[in-house]
């Protein structure tokens, strides 16, 4: 199959695949990857021949999402399902990972991202309304010894709560190469008021780094500040962010999501096989345009 490539010449090669919207979670800034009125879930059969669709093109790697993807007893079956040579990873809050790291690997996974937006109980407490922060660190733990690395916790930085914390961020990750620390931008897709700039914050920590590096994803700088590696995630208001993004996404009910920001040129895919299912790639990539332009 030749290359997935949308009318601005941003190729396709990344697929997030939401599998369901349900979580154990219920944070406060979440975007739920831009599901407004999630319906039926898909079939495992389904999701694995849109797996198999999409992988026919030369997609380099597909992420699971959620929701929490792990809340669905077919996980293991669906990552099994991706062929040999393209990258799986998993974005999850991690409360159930420290019993599935070992079979999320052996099953095909390559990495995770957790979600860690405190390391203080009573703000994780405050954040997710459950208290279960001892499970995501028993997880990181598991996720590290199984082999799930990088192991890239997400920190979504919140004004007022969290903004104190990223001394101790540092030093969590200090020293072990298979952690790395995502700082992320609030996306404001609920009534969560608490954005937090980081300009300042970026500028402090490009001045302390020892070496910086540009990730192919979103030309995104990762720096390394005195043993830790960190990234900083600035989708808002963000022209590289969009001029760069090679991602399609799937929402749990069975569309072809363009754009994350969107819900307007979204494209049905549920129950669709073969020549149909591809002219249908075709055309949501063929929609894709940048969002902040």
């Amino acid at each position: 199959m030749p290359a997935l490539i949308d009318p601005y010449g941003r190729p396709v090669t990344n697929v997030r695949i939401s599998l369901t919207p349900a979580c154990n979670l219920n944070c406060i800034y979440c975007h739920a990857e831009g599901e407004t009125e999630a319906g039926r879930l898909m079939t495992t059969d389904e999701i694995i021949d849109i797996i198999g669709a999409v992988t026919r093109y030369p997609i380099r790697s597909i992420k699971f999402t959620g929701g929490e993807p792990t809340l669905r007893d077919d996980l293991i079956e669906i990552i099994e399902s991706v062929p040999p040579g393209i990258e799986s990873s998993m974005t999850t809050n991690g409360t159930l990972l420290a019993d599935l790291a070992y079979d999320l690997k052996e099953a095909g996974l390559s990495r995770v991202n957790i979600s860690l937006d405190t390391l203080q109980n009573e703000r994780y407490i405050e954040i997710t309304g459950k208290d279960l922060l001892s499970d995501v660190l028993a997880g990181i733990d598991a996720s590290l010894d199984a082999g799930l690395t990088p192991v890239k916790l997400n920190v979504v930085l919140l004004k007022g709560i969290n903004e104190d914390e990223l001394p101790d961020f540092f030093d969590f990750v200090r020293g072990n190469r298979n952690l790395v620390l995502q700082i992320i931008e609030l996306m404001q897709f609920n009534k969560c008021d608490s954005h937090a700039e980081l300009n300042g914050i970026e500028d402090r920590i490009a001045s302390e780094a020892t070496e910086v590096l540009t990730r192919r994803m979103h030309h995104r700088k990762k720096y390394c500040v005195d043993g830790a590696e960190v990234e900083i995630v600035r989708p808002l208001h963000n022209t590289e962010f969009c001029a760069h993004c090679n991602r399609l996404r799937v929402t749990s009910d069975g569309k072809l999501k363009p754009c994350l920001l969107r819900t307007d040129n979204e494209i049905d895919i549920r129950g669709k096989k073969g020549q149909e299912l591809d002219e249908l790639i075709q055309k949501a990539v063929s929609l894709r345009s940048p969002f902040y332009d």
